[in-house]
């Protein structure tokens, strides 16, 4: 029979995995067109079918690795444009992939950070974008995989963040750290496109602008969730600490704000982002943290991405776009089927009755056990959406119901004050009764004003009748006619002024009563405001309370529909309960189809071992691998060390120098890649799979042993004999050692053995002859350093004063005991002096400042005696200065002393300016030698030194001047001397001058062995002449050479190391 049950089961099992290879097959050809068309070196945005096809490809597999196997194999470190698609690709299969793919990308985690280096490192404009994509990414990965709850495309619920930040709150102090974090890299990102795209030719509308601005619809999805965080956590976190303590949680959220919102304009101007995206817009001012009840005024920004088919139209390479989950009909299946049994028809020949009865049945039922999963799935979903709505809808009902609690307490609190308001309405009624009262009483006033004048205007008539009256009797005295012509001036006068009294009073009287009238006025209106003010405050009471019951009946509602969608929820589950014991009763007919199948087993177990053969295989060809490239970077390192070595015997080598400070400096990070160097190895031997470690520390400890073996001879150069001989032995014994020890790693026989202790013993003996050679101004401990250069300075002001004040006290004396040229003269030059020590004080009080500044500008995170330590040999220079110029100005008064009581020489006085003036040269140069060039106190202290240098010519000008003046020179008469006797003057003359020429010369010798033993005593090295003798560095700028002997009695204390500039050509 050709029935199916009569094929032998080898046949059957083969055109299963013949089947299930060329589904594979298939698959694997769709990702790879796919990736290869999505991800290339063409200027020209991703498509979003290709990258389509691959995020439904990780839903297939449950995984990424199709898509790692595929895209490591492109080139990414040589074609930025390729790196920036594929960072593309890669964060839309993050935010759309499977579940785990996240952890499929943390695999290559290292691979992404090494591909940001790299082209962080190169001057790209892509490259830029690319260095900065990569941190993006590593970033996303490393936040949602160490905070699980969260999936990358950040759409989560408020309680599932909750859930996330915990009770704890330091925990969620630091995921607003991270979410900070996070949003700052994607806003460095997006700052930098919109730059890129600022300054160059490319717009939004032609495909080069496009492919910077493809990713930003990424960013903008992410920004819109992690801004929404950031305003959940911190209202989290305000409500839990103090303002001050997150003050700069808010700066920092500010500055973020400011910049989202400002790309956010940008992108929605852009033409590109219209068509492909709605970009939320957020509000004017960023939320007041400090007032709790802003948090219901917030309102999460949604981006919407419109459902607008994109037209495809598919080349003719395109496969078919594959759905996500594949939900197909009976038709379609049995119509994918027929291949399948054009296959079987043509190997074993057409079947009698087709398929058998019982695989058409168990394919129909799977197919339909998938559709109700899929339609249980969404159901699910649904009711999951619905009740997510539901809850917002709850939360923002409540939000309203505490917004309309705080109307109504406002509309309280508004109330009460009408109330009072009302009170002082009362009471200015009460005030404009009582100034009507007063209104009343003047015009009564007024009234009494009126009849008064009326009686006066009756007599008056009274007194016309009476003077017509006495006209008539003119023929009366004349003494009765002026005392009535008095009587009516009087009368005159006093009508006068009772009308103006009258007319005064009048007008008052009318100006108050405009007054009044309009102050009722102004009251009655503002009565009749404040009453409908209250009438309407009254109302809204009402209508709060109406919405008040309408919000409670809503609640109600709402809880009757999630009752009724929780039952809903019951009957679904039911429904499920009985598809499982149909599932059920379908698996024991599948009973004898596992039968078969593990017969089936037994074979794929054979193959599984071959698989495993192959492994092994492939992990000893890594083994082989890791060695080869640990044998070429230990040649790589051979041939440093003997490059170095080669440097010993160069003679173009011998002229550089090095300082025994920097050799230490070198000799100690040689130690440190020794221990480095000694855990690689020892991890390689734990796992010769890996030798990453071993690689990095070999690279670093050739550079820094080569470096230490040139430094070691460049400072053998400068040392002593007996010093240099033993340097050099050692930087070749180091070399020596290091070679052996390369040699052995490079043979997997001595390879266990190799052993670095020896390098270590060699290093060690360097640097204990570079502390040896250090200068001895070095022995004060490193601690004291910072305290001695404030005590030194203080010192040197100290003597600074002192020596002001005794100069007064000796002006003083001198004006007291001497007269005439020689009180001008000592006047002369002790006001020289006094300038001088002022300008010498100026001179500390701006070198002062700048050390301030050059401490507070280098010290970073150090204190001030960290940074003096650090920097040794400046800071012994400083305190050699100070102490030079404490030194000469207290010599300096002593010398002036001397002279003024005619003790002393003029010449001292002479030679103890000019050590000033070289002493502050010397603390102006040690103070230059860190200072910023553009700096005003640097100008300050230059202009000072010039002050100093100028004041001490001034002293040595006004000694000559003196001793000039003082001198008295005998007048040379040689009128009565003979021939003879001339010629034995001039032999004693010339004998005189050999004596002192020779005088002159020893003491000029005496004077250069003194510098020279002097500057040994500070720790400066000599410099070999041509003729076998040591000359000390050049004397800093300021100092006059030759300097005339100092006298016996002057006795230099010891001074520190001075500070010495190296030449351009010393060897760094």
């Amino acid at each position: 029979m050709n029935s199916i049950r009569q094929v032998p089961t080898r046949v059957k099992s083969r055109r299963v995995e013949a089947n299930l290879g060329a589904e594979r097959e298939h698959f694997d050809k769709q990702q790879l067109s796919s990736i290869s068309k999505a991800i290339n070196s063409a200027e020209t945005p991703v498509k979003e079918k290709h990258a389509r096809r691959i995020i439904l490809g990780t839903h297939r597999e449950k995984g990424a690795y199709t898509f790692w196997s595929y895209a490591l194999g492109f080139p990414l470190h040589s074609s930025s444009i390729l790196c920036w698609k594929f960072c593309n690709v890669l964060h839309k299969v993050l935010r759309d992939g499977h579940r785990n793919v996240l952890q499929d990308c943390m695999r290559h985690h290292s691979s992404l950070v090494e591909i940001g280096k790299l082209w962080s490192n190169l001057h790209d404009r892509y490259g830029q974008l690319v260095a900065l994509y990569s941190k993006l990414l590593c970033t996303k990965m490393e936040f949602h995989t160490k905070h699980s709850d969260i999936p990358p495309n950040l759409e989560v619920t408020d309680e599932v963040l909750e859930r996330t930040a915990g009770t704890d709150i330091n925990n969620v102090f630091q995921l607003t750290v991270e979410v900070f974090d996070y949003l700052d890299s994607e806003l460095r990102l997006a700052e930098t496109v919109i730059r890129q795209l600022n300054t160059s030719i490319a717009i939004s509308t032609l495909t080069s602008g496009q492919c910077r601005l493809s990713p930003l619809i990424q960013v903008i999805q992410d920004c819109s969730h992690l801004y929404h965080f950031t305003v959940k956590l911190l209202f989290k976190l305000h409500a839990c600490l103090p303002a001050d303590t997150l003050q700069g949680h808010r700066e920092r959220f500010h500055d973020q704000f400011h910049s989202l919102k400002t790309f956010f304009n940008k992108a929605r101007d852009m033409m590109y982002f219209k068509r492909l995206i709605q970009i939320p817009k957020l509000p004017d001012s960023p939320p007041n943290f400090l007032h709790a009840a802003s948090l219901a005024k917030h309102v999460k920004p949604v981006v919407v991405i419109p459902d607008e088919e994109e037209p495809e139209q598919q080349d003719d390479d395109d496969d078919d776009p594959e759905p996500l989950i594949e939900v197909s009909d009976v038709s379609t299946s049995s119509v994918q089927a027929q291949p399948q049994l054009d296959i079987f028809d043509k190997a074993f020949g057409p079947p009698n009755g087709g398929f058998d009865d019982r695989d058409l049945q168990i394919e129909s039922l799977k197919r339909d056990l998938e559709l109700l999963r899929a339609e249980l799935e969404r159901v699910k979903a649904e009711a999951q959406r619905y009740i997510t709505q539901l809850k917002s809808q709850i939360n923002s009902l409540e939000a309203e119901l505490e917004e309309q609690r705080a109307q109504k307490q406002r509309a309280l609190v508004e109330n009460e004050q009408l109330r009072m308001e009302l009170e002082a309405t009362r009471r200015r009624n009460a005030e404009h009764e009582s100034l009507q009262t007063t209104f009343i009483e003047a015009e009564k006033r007024s009234q009494a004003t009126e009849q008064r004048y009326n009686k006066l205007k009756e007599k008056h008539t009274e007194l016309v009748a009476s003077h017509a009256e006495l006209l008539r009797k003119s023929a009366d005295t004349a003494k009765m006619l002026t005392v009535t012509q008095q009587t009516q001036d009087e009368v005159e006068r006093t009508k006068q002024q009772l009308s103006f009294e009258i007319d005064r009073i009048k007008q008052e009287a009318d100006m108050k009563l405009e007054e009044q009238k309009f102050e009722m006025e102004k009251l009655r209106r503002e009565l009749e405001e404040k009453m409908a003010e209250v009438t309407r405050i009254k109302g809204t009471l009402q209508t709060s309370e109406k919405t008040s019951e309408q919000v409670s009946s809503s609640m109600t509602a709402l809880q009757a529909e999630k009752e009724r969608l929780m039952r809903s929820v019951s009957e679904k589950e039911a429904e499920l309960s009985s598809l499982r014991q149909s599932a059920q009763a379908q698996q024991s007919s599948l009973q004898q189809e596992r039968e078969r199948s593990s017969r089936e087993l037994g074979e794929l177990q054979g193959k599984l071992q071959e698989k495993s053969s192959q492994e092994e295989q492939l992990k000893q060809k890594l083994l082989e691998e890791q060695f080869a490239l640990l044998q070429g970077t230990v040649a790589e390192a051979e041939n440093i060390i003997q490059d170095a070595v080669a440097k010993l015997d160069d003679p173009l080598h011998v002229r550089c120098t090095s300082s025994p400070d920097y050799l230490i400096s070198r000799a100690e990070a040689t130690l440190g890649s020794v221990d480095k160097v000694k855990k690689g190895h020892a991890d390689y031997l734990r796992n010769m799979g890996d030798a990453g470690g071993l690689l990095r520390a070999l690279t670093q400890f050739s550079h820094l042993a080569a470096d230490t073996i040139i430094n070691g001879s460049a400072t053998a150069h400068m040392a002593p004999t007996d010093h240099a001989d033993r340097l050099t032995e050692n930087c070749r014994g180091c070399a020596t050692e290091s070679l052996q020890f390369f040699k052995d790693l490079k043979s997997k026989t001595t390879l266990q053995r190799a052993d670095p202790a020896s390098i270590r013993i060699v290093i060690q003996k360097i640097l204990y002859l570079g502390q040896e050679l250090r200068p001895k101004g070095s022995d004060v401990r490193q601690e004291e350093l910072g305290d001695l250069v404030d005590k030194e300075m203080a010192a040197t002001s100290a003597a600074i004063e002192e020596a002001v004040r005794r100069i007064d006290e000796m002006m003083n004396q001198a004006r007291k005991d001497t007269t005439g040229i020689k009180l001008e003269v000592n006047e002369r030059i002790l006001f020289s002096c006094t300038d001088l020590m002022k300008a010498i004080r100026m001179l500390i009080i701006a070198s002062t400042d700048l050390q301030k500044e050059i401490v507070e500008g280098g010290r970073g995170a150090a204190t001030i005696k960290e940074f003096y330590a650090r920097n040794s040999r400046w800071t012994e220079g400083l305190i050699s200065a100070a102490k030079a110029v404490g030194w000469g100005a207290t010599e300096m008064v002593e010398s002036a002393d001397k002279v003024v009581l005619h003790t002393g020489k003029y010449e001292e006085l002479i030679v103890c300016s000019h050590e000033i003036a070289a002493s502050t040269a010397q603390l102006v140069a040690a103070s230059k030698v860190k200072a910023d060039r553009n700096s005003t106190r640097l100008t300050t202290l230059q202009q000072a030194s010039r002050h100093v240098n100028q004041m001490a010519a001034n002293v040595v000008a006004s000694t000559r001047t003196g001793q000039e003046h003082l001198e008295e020179k005998d007048t040379m008469d040689f009128s009565g001397m003979s021939l003879i006797k001339l010629r034995k003057e001039e032999m004693e003359s010339q004998v005189k001058v050999l004596e002192l020429e020779s005088h002159l010369e020893n003491e000029r010798l005496r004077l250069g062995e003194l510098r020279k033993k002097h500057y040994e005593l500070a720790g400066v090295p000599l410099e070999p002449e041509g003729n076998g003798v040591r000359s000390p560095s050049p004397a800093p700028a300021g100092t006059m050479s030759p300097k005339p002997s100092k006298p016996a009695l002057m006795k230099k204390p010891a001074l520190a190391q001075k500070p010495t500039i190296p030449s351009k050509s010393m060897f760094k």
